[in-house]
């Protein structure tokens, strides 16, 4: 291809950018959807050699308007696990004990049913970065470098997940919207019990998985390069996602995740490597990198709230993650400890004051800029008050009541956030993961809009309709039917809520927002089943339930596959904050 064919090409992308905005908006409409996607896949087939041949010659992969999807794919192998095994992976030489060993081998969907007895239970699979239209079309996968590929030694740089980890593998755009960010570990496919093995360097003896592997961040380009960079955060548990700053002379990468699968008290690298951690970008192949001591960015203490401290460090796991206005934000939407909520960083000492009436609960202030270095804990208290001074507030409006005071099981799991403006917040609720409370709980997708008179973010509605939680939907054989008997429910899933969101204002004063769905079922361990992709377009200036709007579904996972995190393409500055 010449110097002037390769330029007149990379023109080309901008009109199918501005197709696909138009077409996000009729697709969304009931009259004119069919034709939105016929003629979005028709496009995509008239163009597709033009773009190929493009993107072989070293330029585009990704385009700009599109989504990207994370999707994990099982290698499903019997010999992956021998009933009787020993669980977890060199449990007899740690302190926390094994557990009575392997129930199922490694044929899918059954080997799931080994996490009744191994709490720690996990395999690592593949993970792709598929490239859809707004309108659900399949353009291309991406297969991230992993050790079941051809001439891929340990020595190379790769990447897993672990399949049945409901909270990995969300995206998210760089503050220059150039890179897209998901987290991972240095294993090999196939690899058991990886999202609760310690990392190497930051080892507790009471984790009973008596593994070790690093957690890292990969970072892919409009192009489909990759970088990874290494870390000892998370150790016991995972790494959830993850935004590279790299605006205003920045470069630094936020995360969220949690840590810790041993006893109490944890080890002092288990409480500063939780929750909200900052990691420096490597250039280094991963076998040259020499990660060092996790560095939290942020920690958040019920003390704040004056109450008296809980188990350390367990305020704050983590699993949202975004970026707005210079201030970045996260949620708590499970476990026992903590509030489950949205928090924000506080780097301005003036947002949330302990002494108030409401202490550790704010707003944002106008002073406000993207923390630039850790937080200054002091060491010598952490095993008693934790990553002290605190710098998390929770959103004024958001819940505030402790997880342990709820006198019933607590409505709020929320996950991802997107903010379709400063006044408008949407937010992901998971729903609880119990097969009978499907759709009796709040779950699905939450809009909050700041009241400037009260100063207070409410709630305003959540939009359900088209989620069909509670309803069962079958996946192709020769995934099994009827009940699973190990745990006596039907294998069909239902969708609970939704995970990691993202989404665009459009032109006519609504917002699409795209969603990846929970889900829960009779499968030994829910976070394998087969999820969605859906869709809904609200109008911004409504506040009370619009009776017209209901989700579309995008995509089905298929028979041993999961989808995970959601966002728009690399580059795609104008559709995305």
């Amino acid at each position: 291809m010449n110097k002037k064919k390769l330029t007149t090409l990379s023109f080309s992308v901008v009109p199918i950018e501005e197709i696909f905005m138009k077409l996000r908006v009729l697709s969304n409409r009931p009259r004119l959807r069919a034709f939105a996607q016929v003629f979005a896949v028709v496009s995509l087939i008239a163009l597709v050699g033009s773009f190929s041949a493009f993107a072989q010659n070293g330029s585009i992969h990704f385009w700009l308007g599109n989504l990207v999807v994370s999707r994990s794919v099982y290698d499903n192998n019997p010999n992956n696990i021998q009933v009787g095994a020993t669980l977890p992976p060199n449990c007899a030489n740690t302190q926390g004990g094994c557990s009575p060993g392997a129930t199922n081998d490694g044929s899918y969907p059954f080997v799931w049913n080994n996490a009744l007895a191994d709490g720690s239970f996990g395999i690592t699979s593949k993970i792709f970065l598929d490239q859809i239209t707004p309108a659900g079309a399949l353009v291309n996968s991406l297969e991230v470098t992993n050790s079941s590929e051809q001439g891929v030694p340990p020595t190379k740089d790769q990447m897993v997940t672990s399949f049945s980890s409901k909270s990995e593998l969300a995206l998210n755009l760089s503050t220059d919207h150039n890179y897209l960010t998901f987290m991972g570990y240095i294993a090999p496919i196939d690899a058991i019990d990886v999202s609760n093995s310690n990392t190497p360097g930051v080892v507790d003896p009471t984790n009973p998985v008596g593994e070790n592997s690093y957690r890292a961040v990969a970072q892919v380009d409009q192009h489909g390069k990759f970088r990874f960079t290494e870390t000892n955060a998370y150790s016991g548990n995972n790494g959830r996602a993850a935004i590279l700053n790299n605006i205003g002379g920045a470069n630094l990468i936020y995360t969220a995740g949690n840590a810790g699968n041993g006893a109490n008290p944890q080890p002092d690298g288990i409480i500063i490597g939780a929750g909200a951690q900052i990691i420096d970008p490597e250039v280094k192949a991963e076998v040259a990198q020499s990660p060092g001591t996790p560095t939290p960015v942020a920690s958040f203490n019920i003390t704040e709230l004056g109450a008296p401290h809980d188990k350390i460090g367990k305020d704050d796991n983590f699993r949202g993650l975004t970026i707005f206005d210079n201030v970045v934000y996260y949620t708590k939407g499970s476990g026992s400890n903590g509030v489950n909520t949205v928090y924000f960083v506080d780097t301005t000492g003036q947002a949330c004051p302990s002494t108030s009436a409401t202490p550790g609960i704010g707003l944002p202030q106008s002073s406000a800029s993207l923390p630039a270095s850790g937080l200054p804990y002091d060491p010598a208290v952490l095993q008693t008050e934790g990553l002290v001074p605190n710098n998390l507030c929770i959103l004024k409006g958001f819940p505030s009541t402790l997880n342990s005071k709820l006198k019933t099981k607590t409505t709020a799991y929320p996950f991802g956030l997107w903010f379709a403006n400063a006044t408008t917040l949407y937010v992901a609720d998971e729903g609880d993961g119990v097969l009978a409370d499907t759709g009796k709980t709040p779950a699905g997708l939450q809009k909050w809009v700041f009241d400037s008179s009260k100063q207070t973010w409410e709630m305003v509605y959540t939009l359900q309709k088209g989620l069909d939680l509670g309803v069962q939907y079958s996946i192709p054989a020769p995934y099994p039917t009827g009940n699973n008997s190990a745990t006596g429910l039907p294998w069909a899933p239902e969708t609970d809520g939704l995970r990691n969101i993202t989404g665009h204002v459009n032109g006519d004063g609504t917002a699409t927002i795209y969603g990846i769905t929970s889900t829960v079922s009779g499968n030994g361990d829910q976070g394998a089943d087969p999820n969605r992709l859906v869709a809904i377009t609200d109008t911004l200036s409504a506040t009370t339930l619009p009776d017209t709007e209901s989700f579309t579904t995008l995509r089905t996972a298929g028979y041993g596959e999961v989808l995970r995190g959601v966002s728009w393409a690399p580059g795609t500055k104008q559709l995305s904050q």
